[in-house]
């Protein structure tokens, strides 16, 4: 397993991606004690608050955690990802010159896609992991067993709408390989330092993805 391929495969085992929001790089350390304590290895930091470089950084610092960093939209927050020690790039749609720093920089990048196009798009730049976003928007389980039969490499992210009502029927297909979600994250809970209940919730939706 290439270092390259390395993310893809804590993610794929763990099955939950936890989509993080937060302002304040002070809490990104007992964050990243509570996901692990719960039971998960990987954490997808969002770029949609000043401090999130910081927050990458520091939950980055934790031993047993891989930390990607998303909503990447341009080539300078590839590389100011990658500076801060980001593992792995989400981005909520298919970029080519994000893809292309990602490749200059050596970072895996999961794209995001909604349509047989940009798939076909992802195919085109080698790219065989994408994130389906936003997925309940978009039709869900159904339209990601759709969009798999002709694309039968593709392995898919769903993310957006996912929630611990519907993880299974996602994990349930073939073609996902982790979810993406934000309810073990969700910024109350973050903002009241409530650790034990990300724990708890975390831990829920790993023994939840287990039997899918």
């Amino acid at each position: 397993m290439t270092a390259v391929h390395e993310p893809e495969r804590i993610i794929g085992a763990d099955r939950i991606l936890p989509v993080v929001v937060l302002g304040d790089a002070t809490r990104a350390a007992p964050l990243a004690d509570a996901l692990t304590a719960g039971g998960l290895r990987s954490v997808e930091v969002t770029l949609r608050t000043d401090a999130a470089a910081d927050v990458i950084r520091a939950m980055s610092r934790h031993p047993d955690l891989l930390v990607g960093a998303g909503t990447v939209l341009t080539p300078d927050q590839v590389d100011a990802a990658v500076e801060a020690r980001a593992r792995f790039v989400v981005s909520p749609g298919f970029g080519p010159a994000v893809v292309r720093r990602c490749r200059e920089r050596g970072v895996p990048v999961f794209p995001g896609v909604s349509s047989a196009t940009e798939i076909q798009m992802a195919l085109d730049a080698g790219i065989e992991t994408v994130k389906f976003f936003p997925a309940e928007q978009l039709g869900g389980v159904a339209m990601i067993k759709a969009l798999a039969a002709p694309f039968r490499s593709v392995r898919f992210i769903p993310t957006g709408g996912v929630n611990a009502g519907n993880l299974a029927d996602y994990l349930a297909l073939p073609a996902v390989v982790a979810v993406g979600g934000t309810w073990m994250v969700a910024p109350d809970l973050l903002a009241a330092g409530d650790w034990d209940e990300v724990t708890r919730r975390t831990a829920a939706a790993v023994a939840a993805a287990r039997p899918a």
